[in-house]
């Protein structure tokens, strides 16, 4: 029962999913932001969230995806979840230019923070997040599940600064997502400590700080 709920939690929890979620949280859980002069998530027409969403999903989540499902039956990596540390350069280098081409896509379509930070910051947080991790990886198998995570937390507590009102229980349930995930990995065997610490550690560390910077730099 604990192998089934540990595979179960890493499926619910993929890397690929936690930026999505929360875009998913920060848009439809109310809120106020502190500046009325930026935009945010909760605050836009539904009709532009639904497309957003959809952009975001597809480059960010069922892109990567489909490519990973590619490189797997070219044999390229064994394993859909990137189990193999000396197969993680080339799935990596994919996750960073979907991340790379969906922050040029809004910072290009999308000029001057027309748009909430989080569709900037987000895929550019992605994007260098990636960067560490490929060159963490030449020494440990720094753990994606983590990693994502991390982004999820980072996230909702950049945008968390930014509002006179939110939802406050999201952030310990986001913790507790992140607790699962972890001892999900250990239990499996798939990481040691060291691996899903650091990689939480810096998900939500330079996640935060991207959306942070981004935001003063607007």
């Amino acid at each position: 029962m604990k192998a089934i709920l540990a595979h179960f939690f890493s499926w619910v929890f993929l890397p690929l999913f936690m930026p999505t979620y929360g875009i998913i949280l920060t848009m439809y859980l109310p809120s106020m932001p502190d500046d009325l002069s930026h935009p945010t998530m909760y605050l836009l027409p539904t009709e532009v969230k639904t497309k957003l969403l959809l952009l975001f999903f597809l480059f960010s989540a069922a892109a990567p995806g489909l490519s990973f499902l590619a490189l797997h039956q070219k044999k390229v990596i064994t394993t859909i979840d990137i189990e193999n540390q000396r197969e993680r350069n080339i799935p990596l280098l994919v996750m960073m230019a979907y991340s790379l081409v969906l922050f040029l896509l809004f910072f290009i379509k999308a000029p001057d923070g027309i748009i909430p930070v989080g569709f900037y910051a987000l895929p550019l947080s992605g994007f260098i997040l990636t960067a560490v991790f490929m060159g963490i990886n030449r020494w440990i198998k720094i753990s994606l599940h983590a990693g994502g995570a991390g982004i999820l937390v980072g996230y909702l507590l950049a945008y968390f600064v930014e509002q006179q009102q939110f939802e406050l229980w999201i952030l310990p349930v986001a913790i507790i997502a992140s607790g699962l995930t972890i001892a999900a990995r250990l239990y499996l065997d798939k990481h040691r400590p060291i691996e899903v610490y650091s990689g939480w550690v810096l998900g939500v560390f330079l996640t935060f700080f991207t959306h942070y910077f981004y935001l003063k730099a607007l």
